[in-house]
């Protein structure tokens, strides 16, 4: 008897911990706040340097080295020359392949990293 209540004790612990677990909806979030309970700059959580800096060394530095190469016309090497192009560089991004002036020329880049650029830019250009 013991060992039966037991058994379904553990069987309804694990059903309850399945079930409180199953609801993955970004409804729940509650966006951070800042005291006056404007949105915290500061909680996007994107930043040039984590997130913005890997996509340009690897989709932009190629050409926009310093000093550029490939005809490429200005560098894009730091956080100042990314800041000052930002809204530039994200239109050149969004163009599709093919298009004239569309980057990078080997290919347009996922809409899921375009979008990082794009929400930075939002987020006001943190750079750390």
């Amino acid at each position: 008897m013991k060992t039966k209540a037991l058994f379904f004790l553990g069987l309804l612990a694990l059903s309850l911990s399945i079930y409180s677990c199953s609801n993955d909806s970004e409804d729940d979030f509650v966006p951070a706040t800042t005291q006056s309970g404007d949105p915290d700059p500061d909680s996007s959580g994107l930043n040039y340097t984590d997130d913005v800096r890997p996509i340009i060394q690897t989709s932009c530095v190629g050409c926009h080295a310093s000093p550029p190469v490939n005809g490429a016309p200005f560098a894009l090497v730091n956080f100042a020359q990314v800041n000052q192009r930002a809204t530039g560089i994200l239109n050149r991004m969004s163009l599709q392949n093919g298009a004239a002036g569309a980057m990078p020329p080997s290919g347009r880049l996922p809409q899921s990293t375009i979008d990082v650029i794009e929400q930075w830019i939002a987020d006001g250009k943190q750079e750390n």
